[in-house]
């Protein structure tokens, strides 16, 4: 069965056509599907589309969203890398809710990613990426003066707390711990050079990228004006909007919404 829109051809059967989504068979008691074609691309409109991008910032394949939802995942979906390793086999799910288009992480083993457009707060436990580097935040036990004993009230041995804001530490490949930096100010900044955190051997991480800020409101993660950006691992649905970045394993989308 070809599709009326475009013209991909389908198994028999399918209710939906699995390239653009437009439905193939009418439900019981439901009018068969008009076969008129919107103008120009395969894009309906108040739909969105994944753009991939390549190597340069280059535009890549396109993956229209029309149906409600599209499962992206290195084994299964509409949306599949078979080659990506970081990818699990069902990693997101891109649908359709009342606002719009959102996103949801599946579980995957290293998550979805989506770049920030303004200063987002920031909670233990929170992972974020700058150029290549997954840093994760987590917060500091001050330190009270007051020894620290065990049940036989023995001194527990161990070096002094240094104060600190909060904590950065940088994950490695693997799941291994990297660098730790327990910030002695309320404002660190990462980049490639003149920082309180460097990573000079980076390309794609901007001189001065992002900022993590702490106040008596909580804490904070801001981009710098990056080129790359710095993106944000989700642990709910989130909506995307025109110009939105998401990172699934190695792969990097664009979202463009008519």
């Amino acid at each position: 069965m070809n599709c009326p829109q475009c013209s991909t051809e389908n198994p028999d059967g399918f209710r939906f056509c699995g390239n653009c989504g437009f439905k193939l068979q009418a439900d019981e008691g439901e009018a068969a599907p008009s076969h008129t074609m919107y103008f120009g691309a395969m894009q309906q409109p108040n739909r969105a589309k994944l753009i991939l991008i390549k190597g340069e910032g280059l535009d890549g394949v396109s993956y229209h969203l029309n149906a409600d939802e599209h499962l992206a995942g290195r084994e299964d979906g509409e949306i599949r890398f078979p080659d990506d390793p970081l990818l699990s086999p069902v990693h997101a799910t891109f649908y359709y809710g009342k606002n719009g288009l959102n996103v949801r992480d599946e579980g995957s083993a290293n998550g979805v990613f989506v770049r920030i457009r303004e200063r987002v707060a920031l909670e233990a436990g929170v992972r974020f990426l700058v150029g290549e580097q997954l840093v994760e935040f987590d917060t500091v036990i001050p330190d009270t003066g007051v020894p620290e004993v065990d049940a036989e009230q023995t001194l527990v041995y161990g070096s002094p707390r240094r104060t600190g804001f909060f904590k950065l530490i940088q994950i490695l490949r693997g799941g291994d711990i990297g660098m730790i930096f327990r910030a002695p100010t309320q404002q660190v900044t990462l980049g490639r050079e003149g920082n309180d955190i460097n990573f000079p051997d980076d390309p794609f991480i901007s001189g001065q990228h992002a900022m993590v800020n702490a106040s008596d409101d909580g804490f904070t993660l801001s981009d710098l004006g990056s080129k790359n950006g710095t993106f944000v691992r989700i642990k709910a649905p989130v909506p995307l909007h025109h110009g939105d970045y998401v990172f699934l394993g190695q792969q990097l989308f664009r979202v463009e919404i008519t």
